[in-house]
């Protein structure tokens, strides 16, 4: 397939991948953070996405029938544990997602080499039926579905410590075995507002737009900021135009998050003063941040901004070339694994469940959802991303 074609067909799948991740056809919200990116997750003809080479070398694939979950053993593992990962790899719709979510997990499982990694793949229709026959098939550990509607359809069957990689619908039914890991971007707006108080921000003004990604960091950014301080921040809608008529509310702020698309947030701060402190999440990091970004506080994953740090560079990088955004994904699938292992031990406890993760410092709340915190960074327009 063509580049130009690839690039053609980008806002197709991504956009289907956002869609489906919801439950609802009303609540169909992204609750990860993949951008609209110059090329697909990868090309709807070319073969699925390879495992890392570690995890290629170390990892042998057991074929059984369709109907029957593959067995992964990654180096000489513990037959006690045995972690099942239920996901719709074989989806037209969220398929890519599944795969890079996959390739991380594996990734993590042939460094670490400390349990039996049983993948189980599903369909929208047969997800709780799937569930049901891992856990009776042995597992210790479920780690899936990826989307709210497959949660919602486990749920009632949880009698295993199971990790879902999306966010807790409310009404789910209550398990102390039930956590939730995702990459929600109200996570990333619940932290800038508390990087601005920490910081001595006082007047802080939010920009948004009408999109749906933008709306829900401006509501996060704004609930916590009410938390902290007992009053709601100013904010702004902005679609564009002149950033001059932006002037009586900057006017009045001591610091901008901006909860933008790179390229509008880009021409935001090109009118701003250079003094004026301001804030985004990992929405702008892309692997050529435009020049007009430079100076921006920004939060990102310990995967793209601490590189060299232990915990991080022990995993090996995704095999095929991923776009920034999509990378992130590859990133959960490790995390996802390396907590599996620590809900299999027998005697966890969710009470002050910590892992200092490659996606975040990541600390288990009072909802049984992971809260991630990231590592702060100043956008500069010279070093790009890797």
């Amino acid at each position: 397939m063509s580049k130009r074609r690839m690039q053609k067909l980008a806002p197709l799948v991504v956009g289907i991948v956002l869609t489906w991740l919801g439950a609802h056809a009303a609540a169909q919200q992204p609750d990860y953070i993949i951008q609209l990116n110059a090329a697909p997750l990868q090309s709807l003809n070319e073969p699925p996405l390879p495992r890392p080479a570690a995890a290629a070398a170390a990892a042998a694939v057991t074929s059984l029938p369709a109907s029957a979950p593959q067995t992964v053993r990654a180096g000489h593992t513990p037959a006690h544990i045995r972690i099942g990962l239920l996901l719709p790899t074989e989806s037209r719709t969220l398929g890519e997602a599944a795969q890079v979510v996959r390739a991380g997990f594996e990734a993590a499982a042939a460094t670490e080499q400390n349990a039996e990694v049983v993948f189980v793949d599903e369909q929208e229709n047969n997800v709780a039926a799937r569930y049901r026959e891992a856990v009776a098939g042995g597992v210790n550990v479920m780690v899936g579905p990826l989307t709210r509607q497959g949660i919602a359809a486990v749920a009632p069957f949880v009698k295993v410590p199971t990790l879902v990689l999306n966010t807790l619908e409310p009404g789910t039914p209550a398990s102390p075995r039930l956590l939730s890991l995702s990459l929600s971007v109200e996570s990333e707006g619940r932290q800038i507002a508390r990087q601005m108080h920490e910081d001595g921000r006082m007047a802080p003004l939010v920009v948004s737009d009408d999109e749906a990604l933008s709306r829900r960091l401006q509501q996060a950014f704004a609930d916590e900021w009410r938390r902290l301080g007992g009053h709601a921040p100013a904010a702004l809608v902005w679609n564009g135009g002149a950033p001059a008529g932006l002037a009586a509310a900057v006017a009045a702020s001591d610091g901008v998050f901006v909860a933008l698309e790179p390229h509008a947030a880009a021409v935001l701060k090109a009118g701003l003063s250079p003094d004026l402190a301001v804030y985004a999440t990992s929405q702008l990091n892309t692997r050529s941040p435009e020049a007009g970004l430079a100076g921006i506080r920004f939060i990102d994953m310990p995967w793209f901004l601490m590189r060299e740090q232990s915990e991080v560079k022990r995993y090996p990088r995704p095999q095929s070339t991923l776009t920034l955004q999509t990378e992130r994904l590859y990133a959960l699938g490790i995390d996802a694994y390396r907590l599996a292992v620590m809900m299999a031990q027998p005697r966890w406890t969710a009470s002050g469940l910590r892992l200092n993760g490659v996606t975040g410092d990541l600390k288990l709340g009072r909802d049984r959802q992971f809260e991630r915190n990231l590592p702060l960074s100043i956008m500069t327009a010279d070093a790009p991303a890797k």
